[in-house]
């Protein structure tokens, strides 16, 4: 019996087959359009709607054509997510790691030390640090803001670096975001901080010869590394050369060019302040050798519908192990987190330790010079203390030390133990020589009672930051609204919340 026989003879099979055949070519069409539309999303995420100018700074803008990116890059203004030891939450590490304020005796940092958050709030951070108070130069802008190629294409790379940090203050409103890392013509990544391709020369390497996979961890690099300021100028230079990038290398550039960034107010030592070798520590571990790149851990790809695009909510990859970690570990979730935090507790209690004994030796040199230590007699240990808490400081203001390369972060800090207590036995010999009590006494270890007995006034910090917050910073908004066409993302259309 064919099928037409069959509905002839039982009527409800006709009407079984039209239902199935109009379901049928319903859910063909529906898997059609659905492959269609699918496909439609992944072309027009990859071509411009429309070109953006050169040196369009506004994030918001950028945010009409890429929707998704934009979506996710605002949500580095998520503070909840809180790890063992870091995290997108505010913590006061003066606070928690109160030694500091004596280390950074005679520097801004021992005023305001705080642990970073999302990118978002670069420009909030900076102008609401009390390291402001003082008149820094427009150098300090130039890892916080879509404004500054602008700024030094206006003003030249020179001109902009001479230029004061308050002279260029409403001129710079917008946080770090898309134009920082993407050409506006074509979206590719993109180099926009001359000192990146400088310091790449001195290296004798062409960053033009980068790979796509180098270049997601170099965008990073224009920022995450470490640097100083050159002569009176300002001038922002990495100090790398053909000797590398690490530790001693730096070091070793930065006692060529004879720079000190501040002399010790106790001991008299003269300084270097590490800012955030984040690049120079990562190349030097396990991920960088296995060609994984900065963004495949903290902008992991997504999926949505047919799209397949980068996360641009930059943060810790144990927030989202899943997309980020899980990718390429085995095992589970919980004991790669485990293995991470052992790493990390390893290198915390060594950190603790160096800074324990290098704070008690600024103050034991303090207490030889206020006996008659000679000039001579204390030089040698001054270039201990400087070296010894370089090596310390490469590894405490590196963001992610512990998990990027913890084997060379417990042999920093080692060598800076190993340093400091050397400097420590021949300071014992001084002091004992000069009839120094000993051990030399010392103050409560508590933040805000160091920070009075190196001198600072606190109080009167404080006030001066409010009454630039209250007075100067609305103007400079003000002002930066209405220098070009609308107004910045960063105030008018996205205000920023404070942490809960």
């Amino acid at each position: 019996m064919n099928i037409a026989e069959l509905a002839a003879k039982k009527p409800w099979f006709a009407w079984f087959l039209f239902i199935f055949t109009v379901a049928l070519v319903f859910g063909v069409g529906l898997f059609a359009a659905s492959i269609i539309e699918r496909r439609s999303e992944a072309v027009a995420t990859g071509v411009p709607i429309r070109p953006l100018p050169e040196f369009e700074p506004r994030n918001a803008v950028w945010g009409e054509q890429f929707p998704r990116q934009f979506e996710t890059y605002l949500q580095t203004l998520d503070t909840t997510f809180v790890s063992r030891w870091g995290g997108a939450r505010h913590r006061d590490m003066l606070a928690q790691h109160p030694e500091m304020v004596v280390l950074w005796a005679g520097y801004a940092f021992a005023r305001d030390y705080d642990q970073i958050r999302g990118h978002y709030y670069a420009m909030k951070d900076l102008h609401g640090t009390l390291r402001t108070n003082l008149d820094q130069p427009a150098t300090c802008f130039s890892c916080k803001s879509t404004d500054v190629p602008r700024l030094m294409d206006e003003y030249g790379v020179e001109g902009f670096y001479e230029q004061s940090w308050r002279d260029l203050g409403p001129e710079v409103a917008n946080p770090i975001g898309c134009q920082d890392c993407h050409d506006p013509e074509t979206m590719r990544l993109t180099i926009t901080r001359p000192a990146l391709i400088e310091a790449w020369e001195r290296m004798g390497r062409d960053i033009e010869r980068a790979t796509h996979q180098e270049m997601r961890s170099l965008v990073c690099a224009q920022c995450h590394v470490e640097y100083y300021f050159r002569g009176d100028g300002n001038y922002l230079v990495f100090p790398w050369d053909e000797r590398g990038f690490g530790a001693e290398a730096a070091e070793a550039f930065l006692d060529d060019v004879g720079h000190t960034d501040w002399v010790h107010s106790i001991s008299r030592a003269p300084m270097l302040k590490v800012q955030h070798p984040d690049w120079e520590l990562f190349q030097v571990g396990t991920h960088a050798a296995a060609g994984v790149a900065c963004a495949d851990c903290h902008m992991p790809f997504r999926r949505e519908g047919g799209v397949k695009f980068t996360n641009h909510h930059i943060q810790s990859p144990l927030a989202n192990m899943a997309e980020s970690c899980m990718v390429c570990h085995g095992g589970s979730e919980a004991d790669l987190r485990e293995r991470v935090y052992g790493n990390q507790d390893r290198i915390v209690e060594l950190r603790r330790r160096a800074e324990r004994v290098l704070a008690r030796l600024h103050i034991e040199a303090g207490a030889a010079w206020d006996a008659g230590a000679t000039e001579e007699e204390m030089e040698p240990i001054l270039e201990l203390i400087r070296s010894a808490q370089w090596r310390w400081d490469f590894v405490a203001a590196s963001h992610g030390a512990a998990a990027h390369a913890p084997v060379e972060s417990g042999r920093l800090l080692g060598a800076a133990l190993d340093m400091a207590g050397e400097a420590r036995s021949d300071l014992a010999r001084i002091l004992s020589r000069l009839g120094v009590e000993h051990p030399v006494p010392m103050p409560e270890w508590e933040k805000e009672a160091l920070q009075a007995y190196i001198g600072l006034d606190m109080e009167a910090q404080r006030a001066q930051k409010e009454a630039f917050l209250q007075d100067t910073l609305p103007r400079w908004y003000e002002a930066a609204a209405h220098a070009r066409e609308g107004p910045t993302d960063y105030i008018p259309q996205f205000p920023v919340p404070e942490d809960p």
